[in-house]
This record gives C-alpha cells, sequence and structure tokens, in this order.
C-alpha cells in the first residue's frame, strides 16, 4: 500500500527537448539557412546595423528562453521560436566580432570551439552525461542551450573561413558541408561512433550547410547565387518551419515519453 501510494506520488518529468528525427535534421537545416538570411535582412535590408540588429534579436531570444524554461516539458513551437532567434544571434555575434570588430576567422573560429568545447566539459563534470534525451532540469537545460549558441557561432565562423579563405562558391560548400554530415553519419552507423558524439559533430556542421543553402539561394547572381534576396528566401524557409512545426504538434511524432523522476 505504501509503495503503490509512493510511486503515484512520483513526480512525472518530461524531456524539454525533442526527439531526434529526420524531421528534427530538417527544420535544424531550415532555422540555420534563416539565422543566415535573416540577419542579413535586418542587417542590410531593414538597416539596422549589426549592433541593433543584435540587441534586437538578442531581447527577443531572452524573452524565448525565459518561456522556453517555463515550460514543464518540450513545446515545439516554443522550442523552434527559441532555436530560429538563437541561430540569427549566433550569427550575428560572429558577423559583429569579424565585420564589427575586425576579429579574423581564425581567431573567432578558434574561440569559439574553444568555448564549446569548455561547455561541454563542464556540462560533463556536472550532468556525467551530453544527452539530449534527458534534458529534465534547469540546469542541464541551461547547459543544452549554452551549448547550441556556441555551435551556432562556430558554425558560422568555421562557415566563412572556409567560404572566404578557400573561395569554395556556395553549391561546393554545400557539397562539402553535405558530404561531411553524410560522414558522421557513415561512422556513426557503420563504425560505431558514440551517438552523442556524433550528434554534437553533425550539430555543429549543419550550421554551415545551412548558410551556404541560405548564400546561395539569396545572394546576387554576380556574386554566385541565385538572386532571391534575403526577404524572399527567409520568408520562405519561415513558412517551411511553420508547417513542419504545426505538423508535429499536432502528430506529436517529436516527443519523448514521459518519465517518472
Amino acid at each position: 500500500m505504501t509503495t503503490t501510494r509512493h510511486v503515484a506520488l512520483k513526480r512525472l518529468k518530461a524531456n524539454k527537448v525533442p526527439e531526434v528525427t529526420v524531421y528534427f535534421w530538417i527544420i535544424k537545416v531550415l532555422c540555420t539557412t534563416v539565422g543566415e538570411t535573416a540577419a542579413d535582412y535586418l542587417n542590410d535590408t531593414v538597416g539596422l546595423g549589426l549592433t541593433r540588429t543584435a540587441l534586437v534579436m538578442g531581447v527577443l531570444l531572452v524573452a524565448a528562453l525565459v518561456w522556453q524554461f517555463r515550460l514543464p516539458a518540450y513545446a515545439a513551437g516554443v522550442y523552434w521560436v527559441t532555436v530560429v532567434l538563437i541561430s540569427i544571434v549566433g550569427t550575428l555575434i560572429t558577423d559583429e566580432l569579424t565585420d564589427g570588430l575586425g576579429v579574423a576567422l581564425e581567431v573567432t573560429t578558434a574561440v569559439f570551439a574553444v568555448v564549446l568545447a569548455a561547455t561541454f566539459a563542464a556540462w560533463y563534470a556536472a550532468e556525467r552525461t551530453l544527452s539530449i534525451h534527458t534534458i529534465l532540469t534547469v540546469r542541464r537545460e541551461t547547459f543544452y542551450w549554452a551549448a547550441v549558441l556556441f555551435t551556432f557561432a562556430l558554425g558560422t565562423a568555421a562557415g566563412d573561413l572556409v567560404a572566404e579563405r578557400l573561395d569554395l562558391g556556395y553549391p561546393l560548400s554545400v557539397v562539402l558541408f553535405g558530404a561531411l554530415i553524410a560522414v558522421v553519419a557513415g561512422a556513426r552507423y557503420v563504425l560505431g561512433l558514440n551517438a552523442i558524439t556524433a550528434f554534437w559533430i553533425a550539430y555543429i556542421l549543419t550550421r554551415p550547410l545551412g548558410a551556404s543553402i541560405g548564400d546561395y539561394l539569396s545572394q546576387a547572381r554576380e556574386d554566385g547565387g541565385l538572386g532571391l534576396g534575403t526577404t524572399a528566401t527567409s520568408a520562405l524557409f519561415l513558412v517551411m518551419i511553420c508547417a513542419l512545426v504545426v505538423y508535429l504538434t499536432l502528430s506529436r511524432r517529436d516527443r519523448t515519453p514521459v518519465e517518472q523522476a
């Protein structure tokens, strides 16, 4: 009787982030593309400039994170709004350092790599895992979003470093980063690479992949793009994100089953 009551009174905990499905990766790439094109749209087309754009997006990101942290469980709409905003802010942080302050891409890439590694080290030291399947506490969620922010900043810096220093062009950059993600997938499923390690490497690589796609679609033809512009490209990808998020909200296909704590 006591045991039954004890079990019944256990607090149910729900994961705060989605399951890693094909929908997760599709929306993630779409978000990274929007992060690139929306940052350019606000900075150049609207004319806010890097600093003001970063401040506005930073405020919106803080509001989204407060909303996300207050939720008892994963909610697709809030989660992906937060990812879109953190994608834009991560892009702007790198752009502010490189374009605004003149810090070399080699330096920003190295610095963000060290900062991300330190975040992972602190996360593991505190929780003994980097798994995204058990984001059940405020501390784990804090580490998670810090890691996500720095993956976007690192991915932006590394992607710009490759594109600008190697001058590959947008289509070839898409192929390169797509191939690297395929290598990671192969290492995971063929060679047995640790699932958590494979996830975070792929997560970093989707940032320059999405940015290359966004640049290819939005940039002028004389600059190697298709000339759709940042407005049309951002709007197109936002519509696709919204459609997928609505589907996931209704179908609940990316929710982790609730566990007893």
